[in-house]
C-alpha cells in the first residue's frame, strides 16, 4: 500500500472513529433532554445491586445522567477516549466495549453499594486503562502516541477507583478500569501495528557500496 492510501485508509477510520463516538454521545444528549423536557425520572432504571428489578440498568444505566455537569463530563471523555480505542484497534474495539458494557454492569450489580448506580463512566475509565495499558504492551508508535495523550488528559481518573465521594459510583469505575486492563493484556497483539515510515537514508545504509573493495577483479592474484 503506498504512503497516501495509507495515510488516506488512517483519515478514513479516524472519521469513522469520530462519527460513531459523537453519535453516541448524541443519544445521551437525547436522553438527558427528553427526560428534563417530560420530567420523567430515570433513576429507577438504573443499576440497583442484588435486586431483581436492577438488572435493567445494565443495560440502560449508561445512558442516565442526574445533572448536567455529569453528562458532560462523560461526553467529552467518550469522544476523546472512544475515539482512540476506535482508531488504535479496530479490530479489538468492538469486543472491549461490548464487556466494558457488560461486564461493568454485572460488577456493580454482583457488589456495588444499595443504591442505584447510574451514568457512563464505568465505559469511560474501562476505555481510558485499556488504550494507556496497552500503548504501555505493545510499545508501536501509534500505540505510544495514543497512550500518552489518554494519560495525559486523563491520568487522574484513576483516583476515581477510590471510595472517595460517597456519591460517586467509584463501584463503575473499579469494574470498567479492571476490565479495561485486563482486555489490554488479552488483546494486545489482535490489531497489527502500523508500518513503521522508513526513510531514503536507511535504504542507502543497507546498499553494498561500488568501491574497489568490492570489485571482483580487484580481488586478490597470484604472480606467474
Amino acid at each position: 500500500m503506498t504512503k497516501s492510501a495509507t495515510r488516506s485508509a488512517d483519515e478514513r477510520r479516524f472519521r469513522q472513529a469520530l462519527f460513531m463516538t459523537v453519535s453516541f454521545v448524541t443519544v445521551l444528549w437525547l436522553v438527558y433532554l427528553g427526560a428534563a423536557l417530560f420530567e420523567l425520572n430515570l433513576v429507577k432504571y438504573g443499576i440497583y445491586p442484588r435486586r431483581i428489578s436492577g438488572t435493567v440498568g445494565i443495560a440502560f444505566a449508561p445512558f442516565i445522567h442526574g445533572s448536567f455537569s455529569h453528562l458532560f463530563a462523560n461526553s467529552v471523555a467518550i469522544v476523546v477516549l472512544g475515539t482512540a480505542l476506535l482508531y488504535g484497534y479496530p479490530r479489538s474495539a468492538g469486543f472491549v466495549l461490548g464487556c466494558l458494557y457488560v461486564g461493568t454492569g454485572l460488577g456493580v450489580w454482583l457488589t456495588a453499594r444499595d443504591a442505584y448506580h447510574i451514568g457512563a463512566s464505568g465505559l469511560t475509565f474501562g476505555m481510558m486503562f485499556f488504550v494507556f495499558i496497552i500503548g504501555a504492551i505493545r510499545w508501536d508508535r501509534r500505540a505510544i502516541a495514543l497512550s500518552m495523550l489518554v494519560f495525559f488528559l486523563y491520568g487522574s481518573m484513576v483516583w476515581g477507583i477510590f471510595p472517595t465521594d460517597p456519591e460517586v459510583s467509584y463501584e463503575s469505575h473499579f469494574f470498567g478500569a479492571l476490565i479495561g486492563v485486563v482486555l489490554a493484556v488479552l488483546f494486545r497483539n489482535r490489531d497489527p501495528a502500523p508500518l513503521e515510515k522508513r526513510y531514503s537514508w536507511e535504504d542507502e545504509a543497507e546498499t553494498p557500496s561500488d568501491g574497489p573493495d568490492n570489485d571482483p577483479a580487484q580481488g586478490d592474484s597470484l604472480r606467474e
